[in-house]
């Protein structure tokens, strides 16, 4: 989710659920030690839950990068062991260290060392011919050993050798199977369960065999989609808020990040999906790409937008929307 769950799009998924686990994009460690790490970790304190993915392969740096992570606020500390791109395994980090465990467990023994929050890891069920469950397991063992108690695990291998990173999240075939069997066996650890999942009832069974679901893109894509999670699965009772109140509440933060030096349309392409799937969506997206980007475009212009689209009613929109869970 490199360069989609920035600091904007979280704030806007935080409109949407109040309990949700939010996860930044992946920051490589080298990045926050010898970049700008106050603009690399910088967020709203309204986005908690908040958990920092870390991409790396040094012990050492990924220490130390966690530590940034956990003075500036942090609730997780996730590393990254399932990205599949060229440019990601050049680094060496990602999916690629599936390979390496005895690294892997370095990293993670020194990050746990050095942080009192948790340390995750998220993880593919295997990487090209390193794919049986014996492999999976003797390898989430080893992390455990080394401090991991939290395993999110896409249930799709990883191939590097022939498929590209859009192709490795459709090609390799989803085995949920492999993920039950590892909460089975592993029943101490907290094992949460990604890839594939949209509906809420598919959520709400994996949840009766895991102890989590993560949504990405399909919750990037339809963010109204969090809109049911805090009433079935955190028992919160109040109402999920409608589309036209989810625009409302960004436009304060829209006014302030704007006087701070922020282009709208760093924060209106996160919104192109709220729409999705009921009328008005085409307007919506149209008004806010033709207008966002322009030279001094401002709240104006999502106001437009939501003119533009019709504004669904609130009770509509309760009744209506279809419930799904990330």
């Amino acid at each position: 989710m490199m360069e989609w769950t920035d600091r904007h799009c979280r704030y806007f998924l935080r409109q949407i659920t109040r309990h949700c686990r939010l996860y930044s994009e992946m920051v490589t460690s080298a990045a926050l030690l010898r970049g700008d790490s106050e603009r690399l970790l910088a967020f709203h304190p309204a986005e908690h839950p908040l958990a920092l993915q870390l991409g790396g392969s040094d012990p050492r740096e990924l220490a130390a990068a966690a530590r940034l992570g956990e003075e500036r606020g942090y609730d997780e500390i996730n590393l990254n062991l399932g990205c599949p791109s060229d440019r990601v395994r050049s680094g060496r980090f990602g999916a690629c260290l599936m390979a390496e465990p005895e690294r892997v467990a370095e990293c993670v023994a020194a990050m746990s060392a050095a942080v009192s929050v948790p340390v995750t890891v998220k993880t593919r069920i295997g990487v090209d011919d390193q794919d049986s469950y014996e492999e999976l397991a003797a390898f989430v063992e080893r992390l455990a050993a080394a401090g991991c108690r939290t395993f999110i695990v896409h249930a799709r291998k990883a191939i590097l050798k022939g498929l590209s990173p859009k192709e490795n999240r459709s090609i390799p075939p989803l085995r949920y199977d492999v993920v039950y069997r590892l909460k089975n066996e592993f029943p101490w650890l907290t094992i949460v369960l990604n890839g594939g999942i949209i509906q809420l009832d598919e959520v709400a069974r994996h949840l009766g065999r895991v102890d989590g679901v993560m949504l990405g893109r399909s919750a990037y894509h339809n963010p109204y989609i969090l809109a049911g999670v805090d009433a079935r699965f955190y028992a919160d009772p109040h109402p999920a808020p409608g589309r036209t109140l989810i625009v409302e509440r960004m436009l304060p933060y829209i006014e302030q990040e704007l006087t701070a030096g922020s282009p709208l349309n760093a924060i209106a392409r996160h919104m192109l999906g709220l729409f999705q799937g009921v009328p008005g969506a085409r307007a919506w997206r149209r008004h806010l790409s033709e207008y966002a980007h322009r030279a001094g475009a401002g709240p104006e212009v999502i106001l437009d937008a939501l003119a533009a689209a019709g504004a669904v009613g609130e009770d509509e929109e309760t009744a209506g929307a279809e419930r799904i869970y990330a």
